[in-house]
């Protein structure tokens, strides 16, 4: 009796080897290549990012969870802290509406330009890409695969809704692409993507113009303290005209499309 002969798997059909450590170069080409291919597919040329924190609540949540909070009598000062930062929630979600409204009056055929980007997630990342969507206009979110996080807010763009494993390379494609960066009240995540931003612009690795909002004075001034690096001597006092403070949704607009309308409109997307 003869036997059934053996059809092995294609090795791109091996989901073991795929997730073994030896395909590591494999899964990094593929978090280059695929949004790659899309970004070309869809034709998008360049974005403006916005970084903040996953746990600050709309404005309507807050207000509920408040009201409920008061009414038990527990966490009740953890509720008002959180209406309180909802106002950047709100600010995001304008500025994200605004940023998109304007940016569809450049759109002539030639790539979508300065599409919203987000790392997809909630609270402030879910602002700008909800502000964008209600702009009717295409967003970005991508995404990062963590043990503790829920999937990317449904506000983005479906095609252009993305997960990764890796963070750099996740790091890679949000600057690649970018055009402006705002940076809303966040934690170790947004401080590591502001400073990063700061260093890649600071020493040149980033040759195009890159504008950097820091969005919400008070919040900034108490937790970072560049004066005191300046005084050390490790930053020199120029490197903070890298940053444009803002505590208003008209400066910020008016800071970012004033510089886009300088340095970048006329300009080819993606780079460097």
């Amino acid at each position: 009796m003869s036997k059934k002969p053996f059809e092995p798997d294609k090795a791109y059909e091996n989901s073991d080897f795929l997730k073994s450590p030896g395909a590591r170069p494999v899964r990094l080409l593929s978090e280059y290549l695929e949004p790659m291919l899309r970004f070309e597919e869809l034709n998008v040329r360049d974005t403006i990012l916005v970084f903040g924190s996953a746990r600050i609540l709309p404005r309507d949540i807050a207000e509920a969870e408040l009201a409920a909070a008061k009414k038990s009598g527990e966490e009740v000062a953890a509720a008002e802290r959180a209406l309180d930062m909802s106002r950047y929630y709100e600010d995001a979600r304008e500025l994200a509406f605004r940023l998109t409204e304007w940016s569809k009056q450049l759109q002539d055929g030639s790539g979508r330009r300065f599409v919203i980007c987000t790392g997809g997630g909630p609270g402030i990342m879910e602002a700008a890409n909800r502000g964008a969507s209600e702009a009717r206009g295409d967003n970005m979110g991508l995404g990062i695969s963590l043990p503790m996080e829920q999937s990317n807010n449904p506000y983005i763009t479906r095609r252009l809704s993305m997960q990764f494993h890796y963070f750099f390379m996740r790091k890679f494609w949000f600057l690649y692409l970018a055009k402006a960066v705002v940076i809303m009240p966040g934690g170790f995540g947004t401080l590591d993507e502001l400073f990063e931003s700061l260093t890649l612009v600071q020493t040149r690795k980033v040759r195009k113009h890159l504008p950097i909002v820091l969005y919400g004075t008070e919040f900034w001034d108490s937790v970072i303290n560049l004066e005191a690096m300046v005084n050390y001597g490790t930053i020199s006092a120029v490197d903070l005209e890298l940053i444009h403070h803002s505590d208003s949704v008209d400066d910020a607009f008016d800071h970012i499309t004033s510089e886009l309308t300088r340095f970048a409109v006329d300009l080819p997307g993606m780079g460097l």
